[in-house]
């Protein structure tokens, strides 16, 4: 059986840049959602998981939505045959550089066969759960300027 769903094995993402028109153009038209689904998420990990938001915890919901376009500091985008998958790395301004400040976003532009071909839709907000060598687990969803922007599903 072939998949239909769009996979880091089936799409090839292209290196890392600076966001062009198309993407920041892609992001306005996410950027309302992409602000509710923050706060939704770090609202529900606080009471179940409140390491995944831990470095913004002491932000206000203002402060930690208080992105724009000229925060959008990185993007990766793969084709395939339903559309373009984009990849953002985006700053939150109200925290320091030099620690997590930022998150990692997947939103898709459909193509000619959806419903609203060339609207850009929110796909997900990046969160790891990951396993730590010593059998822990680390859980987080704000991440450095150093950790690499790459394909992600959740």
């Amino acid at each position: 059986m072939v998949s239909n769903f769009a996979t880091a094995e089936t799409v090839e993402l292209g290196p890392p840049h600076a966001p062009k028109e198309e993407s920041l153009k892609a992001f306005s038209e996410i950027e309302h959602e992409l602000k509710k689904t923050l706060l939704h998420m770090k609202h529900t990990y606080l009471k179940h998981e409140p390491e995944y938001f831990a470095p913004v915890q002491s932000l206000s919901d203002a402060d930690l939505t208080s992105f724009k376009s000229s925060d959008l500091e990185q993007v990766r985008v793969g084709v395939s045959a339903y559309g373009l998958h984009l990849f953002g790395k985006l700053r939150i301004p109200a925290m320091p550089d030099s620690g997590p400040a930022y998150i990692h976003f997947r939103a898709f532009v459909g193509g000619d066969g959806h419903q609203e071909p060339g609207v850009a839709k929110l796909h997900s907000i990046h969160t790891e759960d990951r396993e730590e060598p010593d059998g822990g687990r680390k859980y987080r969803a704000i991440f450095t300027k150093d950790d690499p922007l790459e394909w992600f599903d959740t």
